[in-house]
């Protein structure tokens, strides 16, 4: 008999990770036949694959990309975008930010994701004065507007690919803790957490064996989405000169390099501002449409 009762969390828990793996599915075949699903994944593969493969195909080195006589050059076959002021091709520079824009990106999502979630799985699980702590030291973050945080902090550590991500990583992370909080306040008055508790299943494994695992709908569409919000918030920064340093080829700052020839030559803008609107459209638009994937009224 104590063996069964012992059992009887784990196979509850198995249920719902069974039933959730059925949802899953049925919510990838609804992405699929969403057209801001089908569209946000087409560019979001593409954006990758030139992320990844750019600097494979063609190595590049930003300190040795100069050439004056060519500078200035309005786009043609050999320079499609054409050169800045320092001769530099702008579609090589655009290729090659990808990967810059995407790191900052994934790794910002990665590592405010997995701060904000923590946060929210204590807060929301424990209640009382530690609920009261974290959420007040989050609305505290969420009292300043975001990029004048991001600015403060990139101010005081100083410009840099790593000062960037941690300044939009900290960001970040109340809107996790705050998804996640909310989410842990309804999974933890589940039939499988009451029996976890009875036989002593430790409070760590059932938020991260138990909530975690049923709850990630809504973590997964935040990540999606913020993806695309961390990529404008560090163009933001490259182009107020606080972010990745010239000449390392990031689209925020080849955009204020360009602003001062605005008028002489507009694509110096034009086309690293497009990559930006198609890579943040491109996980916008995947990240609506795995929304309504997930939605449960979908179901219907």
């Amino acid at each position: 008999m104590t063996t069964n009762v012992a059992a009887q969390p784990t196979l509850l828990a198995e249920s719902e990770v069974r039933r959730s793996r059925g949802l899953m599915q049925d919510a990838w075949r609804r992405l699929l036949s969403s057209w801001n699903g089908r569209v946000g994944l087409v560019l979001i593969t593409l954006i990758l694959l030139i992320g990844v493969f750019t600097p494979v195909v063609d190595p590049y080195d930003a300190r040795t990309d100069s050439n004056l006589a060519e500078a200035r050059q309005a786009p043609s076959w050999e320079h499609p975008f054409g050169t800045d002021r320092l001769g530099r091709d702008v579609f090589r520079r655009v290729m090659h930010g990808a990967r810059i824009s995407l790191v900052i990106g994934f790794v910002v999502v990665f590592v405010s994701g997995a701060i904000g979630t923590t946060l929210g799985l204590i807060a929301g699980y424990f209640g009382g004065w530690l609920d009261t702590l974290i959420m007040r030291l989050m609305d505290i973050l969420l009292a300043f507007p975001a990029i004048l945080l991001a600015i403060a902090i990139v101010a005081v550590r100083g410009p840099g690919l790593t000062n960037t991500i941690l300044a939009v990583a900290v960001v970040g992370i109340p809107g996790y803790a705050r998804v996640v909080r909310s989410m842990v306040l309804s999974l933890r008055e589940r039939d499988y957490v009451d029996a976890a508790r009875m036989v002593g299943v430790s409070n760590a494994r059932i938020m991260f064996g138990h909530i975690l695992p049923n709850g990630l709908t809504p973590i997964i569409v935040q990540m999606t989405l913020g993806v695309g919000g961390a990529i404008v918030f560090s163009a933001a920064l490259g182009f107020l000169g606080l972010g990745v340093q010239p000449p390392t080829p990031e689209w925020g700052a080849m955009i204020a390099d360009g602003l001062p020839l605005l008028n002489q030559a507009p694509y110096l803008v034009f086309y690293p501002g497009m990559a930006i609107m198609v890579t943040v459209l491109a996980f916008n638009l995947f990240g609506d449409g795995l929304r309504d994937a997930l939605d449960p009224q979908q179901r219907i």
